[in-house]
């Protein structure tokens, strides 16, 4: 079968600090039509879900196998940002590709797209869009379309999408294995019905969404407060009934803690990013040499569902 190709205009590459997330601007990309069996790339496809004509992109990994189950990882875009600024800022297609597994990165809604991760962020909120539900229709749709391990979904992201990775695991618990929140506050209240593996990054210096919680200094339009990062693991380690004490490693980039011994082998770590600010650790820019990605992949292929 022979590929179409067509552009879609995506925010990318440049990060500006803007509302508690950063604006992305770059050029178009190429995107992929459906791939075959064998072939490999980024697509785009869109899904109506709640009346709207929700879009993601997907990343098939090369040398994929439709009789091969494989993980899936979802990389949910700040808000105002775009899959193509998730994918480029992640660079989780290349690891994809290394490693073997699929990658989808959604769209929030919007003309300036957000989520709707409970207190925040924008029109998502104002709307009570129904995320969770498009979430679970996504999953259940590539379940269809290809050959995905029930028991290795995750999802990461940053900032609006870091809490709305952290509402995906106090609502979504029982399909999801383990989540990786990057400069996100768990501002809601959480119940989940399994345990969910949890791996926090965040940066000391974040002045958009503060590693000690309270009202950001830097904040546009709606004024909320956040939880520390303390308020979410110490609930993280409880539910999933870790060992209270963790391992602890100090470095010039980081203060790192791991839980262990918690409830169905699942698992709960912290990366306290010394200095950091609201940017994905390991960029260029972001002042760090924390491989984020590399680390949010170790971790969730040691935590699949029991």
């Amino acid at each position: 079968m022979k590929l179409r190709k067509r552009r879609i205009l995506m925010l990318g590459a440049i990060a500006v600090p803007v509302c508690g997330v950063a604006w992305h601007r770059g050029k178009a990309r190429p995107v992929l039509a459906t791939p075959g069996p064998t072939q490999s790339g980024t697509l785009s496809e869109s899904l109506d879900f709640g009346g709207r004509m929700r879009t993601d992109w997907i990343h098939v990994p090369v040398g994929y196998d439709a009789k091969k189950p494989l993980p899936l990882v979802f990389v949910l875009h700040g808000a105002i940002q775009s899959p193509d600024s998730a994918e480029k800022m992640s660079g989780m297609s290349a690891k994809a590709d290394q490693e073997h597994f699929m990658v989808v990165y959604p769209r929030g809604t919007g003309q300036l797209p957000t989520w709707n991760a409970g207190s925040c962020c924008g029109d998502a909120v104002r709307n009570d869009v129904d995320d969770i539900g498009f979430f679970r229709a996504l999953l259940e749709k590539l379940e269809r379309d290809y050959v995905i391990d029930r028991k290795r979904s995750y999802f990461t992201g940053i900032s609006n999408g870091a809490m709305m990775s952290y509402r995906v695991a106090c609502e979504m618990s029982e399909q999801v294995a383990a989540i990786a929140p990057v400069e996100g506050a768990l501002n809601i209240d959480c119940r989940p019905s399994k345990a969910v593996s949890v791996l926090i990054f965040h940066g000391t210096a974040d002045r958009l969404v503060p590693f000690n919680g309270g009202t950001a200094p830097l904040q546009i339009g709606d004024k909320r407060k956040h939880n520390s990062v303390a308020d979410a693991v110490k609930f993280c380690v409880k539910r999933d009934a870790c060992f209270a004490e963790p391992t602890q490693e100090e470095t010039s980039e980081a203060h790192i803690e791991k839980y262990s011994e918690c409830e169905d082998g699942t698992g709960v770590s912290l990366y306290a990013i010394q200095g950091g600010r609201h940017m994905w650790p390991g960029l260029a820019i972001s002042g760090n040499r924390v491989p984020a990605t590399d680390l949010i992949w170790s971790f969730f292929a040691a935590h699949p569902k029991p």
